[in-house]
């Protein structure tokens, strides 16, 4: 006697196919790769090199994505410099938050390759009439950044002229940095912190 066998059949459920992105989200997508290239390029190569043509290869987009959300080099390098500077600061704020600051945050603030994309920048717009015409408003918009944050960091503690020199004193600082070794910068900080703090805090 043969037993009756019941063949069970899996059934497959059809894959869940990943929802597809926005017009809105793919047009941030792009801009987000063009921006990162073009910090990456100006650190690497300068901004005489940093040609449009590298920024959308290292970005993976063709030329003409990268045309249409930029039309030129100095509205793209000048765009992503604008937003690192914005999320640099936001770190600083949440990282600190509460917490007791000094002028060793400011010397954090313009250092690594948020400043060096942004020195490139400013040596470059000195005799480029077109990047000089671009780099100004942005110039402007870092200052009130850098503002805003230092009422949010440092509060009464120091004055806004104490506040104004302090950044003057970190950004030469930084670009006399690029010629000190880590441990002659460590060095400079231990010997200068604390008379630039003791200064500010008198204005």
């Amino acid at each position: 006697m043969v037993a009756d066998v019941t063949e069970t059949t899996a059934v497959t459920e059809p894959a869940a196919q990943p929802a597809r992105r926005t017009q809105a989200e793919r047009t941030a997508g792009t801009r987000a790769k063009l921006l990162d290239a073009a910090i990456d390029t100006l650190v690497d190569v300068g901004y005489s090199r940093a040609s449009t043509q590298e920024i959308a290869r290292r970005a993976g987009v063709s030329r003409g994505a990268q045309l249409h959300h930029f039309p030129t080099k100095e509205a793209l390098v000048v765009a992503a410099v604008e937003r690192l500077v914005e999320r640099r600061l936001d770190e600083l704020i949440g990282v600190h938050r509460g917490g007791p600051v000094g002028p060793a945050l400011l010397l954090d603030a313009f250092s690594g390759p948020l400043f060096h994309a942004a020195l490139e920048l400013w040596v470059a717009a000195r005799t480029d009439a077109a990047l000089h015409a671009a780099v100004e408003p942005l110039e402007r918009r870092v200052t009130e950044v850098l503002q805003e944050g230092g009422r949010e960091l440092y509060g009464d503690s120091m004055s806004p002229a104490a506040f104004d020199l302090s950044i003057e004193l970190a950004r030469g600082m930084a670009v006399s940095a690029i010629f000190r070794t880590p441990e002659e910068e460590h060095a400079m900080r231990a010997r200068l912190l604390p008379e630039w703090e003791r200064a500010v805090t008198e204005l």
